[in-house]
């Protein structure tokens, strides 16, 4: 049996060969502090951030891309894989998605909690180049194809042709630093203290990256988002209202560092691939894709046009599961660990 994971910080995606992407579920577990028993797993610990007792802690075990805590990690990863494959799962063989930017080491803990949950051969392929394969991008033609894959922990930037990465910039900025900034913003700005679930909800709620059509409008103006939490220096409960320009200055750091690693890579592509991207333009993926604005703020910044995947969300996933499903055919995008 041949299993594609999408092993992200924010959600784990499992594609079975055969049946495509089974599972989509938060990368949470629950422990009980002293025991470091998993209490729950994906969906129902994500439930439980935030508002665990002292004894209950909710761990995300990737951090940036890479495990940070091996035990959660490699206990999450055997819930999700029985979830998806209930019952014997005879000579499993994983192709497992990785940043381009992981060391030796953040390779081998992957490695080894992919084989003490049940994998028999584990093979890794390098996040830009999944996405760009779930994309639709002729990655085999000898013609540059540039990927921007927004994950929750890193971003992933390459332009790839012949089947490999020709140049490529991995950095650790993705939609939890998006939530990161709004926590800050807020509490610098209105002295409220929030948890990340609630910075996620306002991002998706008003987050932007350019103006969008009609920003000047009274209608526009209106739109706001209550923000419940605890003040700052007294501790009681606090509600503030945050506008769509108020989250957008707050998103502005983080939406740039992504632009500017756009740029570098840009800087080091090969002349004739240059042109080819030029042509053909740039496409985003993963879930920061979705921020509203950001493909016209990147085409505002780098004169060249800016998609986005029919599928961002999955697109990583997606490309997984073409590597297990045509193994041998693309054998050559993945490394053997």
């Amino acid at each position: 049996m041949d299993i594609g994971i999408d092993l992200g910080t924010a959600n784990t995606l499992l594609y079975v060969r055969g049946q495509g992407i089974v599972l989509n579920e938060p990368s949470v577990v629950a422990v009980k502090e002293g025991a470091r028993t998993a209490l729950a797993v994906g969906t129902e610990a994500k439930e439980t951030i935030g508002r665990t007792p002292g004894s209950i802690t909710a761990i995300r075990p990737l951090r940036d891309g890479v495990i940070s805590d091996y035990e959660a990690a490699e206990e999450m990863i055997r819930h999700f894989v029985r979830k998806a494959v209930p019952g014997r799962r005879p000579r499993t063989r994983m192709v497992v998605c990785v940043p381009s930017g992981v060391t030796p080491v953040e390779r081998r803990a992957i490695v080894h909690a992919s084989q003490r949950a049940g994998a028999r051969a584990v093979h890794l392929v390098e996040e830009p180049m999944a996405a760009a394969i779930g994309a639709g991008l002729p990655v085999g033609e000898p013609r540059g194809s540039m990927v921007v894959d927004i994950g929750g922990g890193t971003t992933e930037v390459a332009v790839i042709s012949l089947g490999g990465v020709v140049t490529a910039r991995s950095l650790r900025v993705g939609g939890d630093r998006l939530d990161a900034a709004i926590t800050d913003f807020v509490r610098k700005e209105h002295t409220l203290l929030i948890g990340e679930r609630t910075a996620e909800d306002i991002k998706v709620a008003i987050g932007s990256a350019w103006p969008v059509p009609g920003e000047d409008s009274a209608a526009f103006a209106s739109r706001t988002f209550t923000v419940r939490g605890r003040e700052k220096v007294g501790g009681l409960p606090k509600t503030v209202e945050l506008t769509v320009r108020e989250v957008r200055a707050a998103l502005d750091e983080p939406v740039e560092a992504i632009i500017s690693a756009v740029r570098a890579t840009l800087e080091e592509c090969p002349p004739e691939l240059s042109g080819d991207v030029m042509e053909h333009g740039i496409v985003l993926t993963g879930g920061g894709a979705l921020l509203p604005g950001l493909d016209l703020r990147m085409a505002s910044a780098t004169g060249i046009p800016v998609f986005t995947a029919d599928d961002p969300l999955d697109s990583v996933a997606l490309g997984c599961g073409k590597c297990v499903e045509d193994f041998d055919g693309l054998e050559r995008v993945m490394t053997a660990a």
